[in-house]
């Protein structure tokens, strides 16, 4: 039962975010049909599956909120805000009831249950009822107070590993009562096999089930949600055609006269209909061609829908529609059934059996290459290729769409700007963009913190925004998109700016700063992401207490990642943060300093070229008449010896800019497993992690966004430093030359 309880809750908060998504675009106008079903079939498949795993409790209160959107869908009662609210603080109720089955609490808490009815009877008013109280397991469905006078006629026969998977049939046929009233119920067993052969733990049942019910064919096919993958399922509607049972009976492994005699019994069909359908039948069957034995499969009788549109009963637009959306659902529950749900830690476990591999592969191919041996060189050569395609297969199996994080932030957004009193829109651009998903797990809580900061600091309330002539309406955005081998995540916001001066007033007010100290806007930004600043008045439930900022920084960094900040007074703000796409395994360029070794992230690397003197000033180079900033690794890691006579330097790129690493040897790419470094190491610069090299040494893997910044901050206090003291003649930002 635990692991049932584990894939319904999947399932359920998956249904839950699909409700969520549609309940907020219907807030925003979107009033299709389509839309409100999708919703209305998310709580019904949430009340289904409750039912069926027995968590009555979440049943009976999925079904009052149920019963709210039927009346919606069915054009009843019209849809509001406020009604949006309500029922979103419904989707919440059912999320905190599946976190307390994940806790092992499968009976209803008494407190929960207050909140439930408080909220049920919240719900009913929005529907215009006062019912007295909530359906229960087995009760009839109020839809089937009025039975039709004919019935739907249900064909089911479960697979033999549905009891192995936690499945009870009965509980089907139990839910199946509350959409309406069982009339007739035949069981079958005739899959039982010989006792010598018989299965304990399988299942050999099926059943005809005739049910009275207003429910629609989807509903009734909602009910086997959970097992429609391992069971065959037949829906007849009422009244249908003498045909369609006909048609039933062939496709159903039972001998024909013994199901037919069931649809007499049941009333689905009269003896006469029976007999001459099964003797027409026969006539039109072809006998088996004489002259091959591979030959006597029947051909199979035409469609129902051709033999409708004979008989003029149906014009042949609306078959072809109907035979269009039955191949879309079975397309559909194809695809699903190609999926297979794995969990994380398994997948981990894989990622780090590659990485050892890749390690071992690269000690094989050293050790091929210092033996000579062409033959052995090639395998090696083979092998290496291998290991990689495994590679980039099993970091692919990780990778997963952004999307559903961003998506999150709609309902945070809508939530906190009704809290805060301003009307905010949220815009999502990147939804597609793809990421390692322990990345994903570990980013939502700074972006969250990012998010709420803007719409508390950034965005101004309404009457100040129209004072501004800008739009009453504010904006936030979240970007996401992919630069040199990182993924990069956007917060925007068109809201007033960070007010430079009063950050640093706080911050000399705080002791960051000393008074009298010449910084740069950029800089002075930046202490925002200090310990403990705020420049709040006042704490509120979003902001205040000077948590927060320096918070997101740490847990950015411990990704490997940066956030910058960049913001214009009157026209909003951008926190832009930088991550790898993956923490496990890069392809990597390998170079030397000495006897260190020095693994460059092979996605930035732009160019590699000769390091000549005469084409140097200071630490800038002139690279084809573009002003290219240099570091070298043997000055900034303090490495001892005299530099070789041919040094070459590594043009890497990110965020859009440009700079140089200079190196002794290049050594080419590299498959690079990333080690992470111990917390002795958290605060070095230049250093995003370490990996082991086919010879057993440890190499440093470089952090290009940070060797990247001190090159262009030495550049610019250099150039400033030259220009206080000697102003240049001519145009600075024009290319020099070594002669200058």
């Amino acid at each position: 039962m635990e692991e049932i309880f584990s894939v319904f809750i999947q399932e359920a908060r998956e249904q839950l975010t699909a409700m969520e998504d549609g309940l907020l675009r219907m807030e925003q106008g979107d009033g299709d049909a389509d839309l409100l079903n999708a919703i209305f079939r998310a709580a019904h498949t949430i009340k289904g599956a409750s039912g069926v795993v027995e968590l009555h409790h979440i049943e009976r209160f999925t079904h009052v909120l149920e019963s709210l959107l039927d009346r919606l869908r069915n054009g009843e009662i019209g849809v509001g805000s406020e009604m949006i609210t309500v029922l979103l603080r419904g989707c919440d109720h059912i999320r905190v009831l599946l976190d307390a089955v994940e806790q092992g609490s499968t009976d209803e808490d008494p407190a929960l249950a207050e909140v439930g009815r408080g909220l049920a009877e919240a719900l009913r008013a929005f529907g215009g009822t006062a019912e007295a109280g909530t359906a229960t397991a087995g009760a009839a469905h109020p839809d089937a107070a009025a039975p039709l006078a004919d019935c739907w006629h249900i064909s089911i026969r479960f697979g033999h590993d549905v009891l192995k998977m936690g499945m009870d049939p009965l509980n089907f046929l139990r839910y199946l009562q509350q959409l309406g009233e069982i009339v007739h119920l035949e069981t079958l067993c005739d899959a039982m096999p010989q006792a010598a052969d018989f299965d304990a733990e399988a299942c050999y049942l099926g059943f005809e089930v005739r049910l009275h019910s207003h429910a629609g064919k989807q509903a009734i096919e909602d009910v086997f949600a959970f097992c429609r993958d391992d069971c065959e399922l037949y829906i007849l509607p009422p009244d249908s055609a003498v045909a369609d049972y006909l048609q039933l009976i062939e496709r159903l492994p039972e001998e024909p006269m013994r199901l037919g005699e069931i649809l007499v019994r049941a009333g689905a069909l009269t003896r006469e209909e029976l007999e001459a359908g099964l003797r027409r039948q026969q006539a039109q069957s072809p006998p088996p061609a004489p002259d091959a034995a591979d030959a006597c499969a029947v051909a199979p009788p035409p469609p129902l829908g051709s033999i409708l549109v004979q008989q003029k009963t149906v014009q042949p637009e609306i078959v072809e529609a109907a035979a269009a959306r039955q191949q879309q659902v079975r397309d559909k529950r194809s695809a699903e059934a190609r999926l297979i749900r794995v969990q994380a830690d398994k997948l981990d476990q894989l990622i780090d059996l590659v990485g050892e591999l890749v390690i071992a592969g690269a000690s094989a191919s050293l050790l091929a290459r210092k033996s000579g041996q062409s033959h052995l060189v090639e395998a090696n050569s083979v092998l290496s290729r291998l290991v990689e395609d495994i590679r980039d297969s099993a970091l692919q199996l990780r990778m997963v769409q952004i999307g559903e994080t961003f998506n999150r932030f709609n309902r945070v957004v809508r939530d906190t700007a009704r809290e805060i009193g301003k009307d905010i829109e949220l815009v999502i651009n990147g939804a597609e963009t793809e990421l390692d998903k322990s990345v994903v797990e570990k980013i939502g809580d700074p972006l969250m913190h990012l998010v709420r900061n803007a719409m508390d600091h950034g965005i101004e309330p309404a009457d100040v925004r129209l004072a501004a002539g800008k739009p009453a309406r504010g904006r936030l955005e979240l970007n996401a998109f992919h630069d040199s081998g990182n993924i990069i995540i956007e917060v925007i916001d068109d809201g007033g700016g960070i007010d430079i001066g009063r950050v640093q007033s706080k911050a000399i007010e705080r002791g960051l700063i000393q008074s009298g100290h010449n910084l740069t806007d950029q800089e002075i930004v930046n202490l925002i992401f200090e310990a403990g600043f705020s420049t709040a008045e006042s704490v509120s439930n979003l902001s205040g207490r000077g948590v927060g900022m320096d918070v997101v920084k740490r847990n950015i960094q411990a990704l490997r990642g940066s956030v910058e900040v960049h913001t214009r007074p009157g026209q909003g703000s951008r926190f832009t943060i930088r991550l790898p796409l993956t923490l496990a395994i890069i392809e990597g360029f390998l170079t030397t300093v000495g006897q260190a070794s020095h693994v460059i992230p092979l996605d930035s690397v732009v160019e590699c070229l000769e390091l000549k003197t005469d084409a140097t000033r200071g630490h800038m180079l002139n690279l084809r008449g573009e002003v290219l900033p240099f570091i070298r690794l043997r000055d900034f890691f303090e490495i001892s010896g005299e530099p070789p006579a041919r040094e070459n330097v590594v043009v890497v790129t990110a965020g859009g800019t440009k700079a140089g690493i200079v190196v002794d040897q290049l050594h080419g790419e590299f498959q690079t497993v990333i080690k992470p470094l111990g917390q002795l190491f958290r605060h070095l610069r230049g250093i995003g992690g370490s990996t082991i090299l086919g010879s057993g040494e440890v190499a440093l893997i470089l952090d290009v966004q940070a060797l990247i910044q001190l090159a262009v901050q030495r550049e610019e206090s250099d150039f400033s430093s030259a220009y206080l003291s000697s102003p240049p003649t001519t145009d600075p930002t024009q290319p020099f030359h070594a002669s200058e």
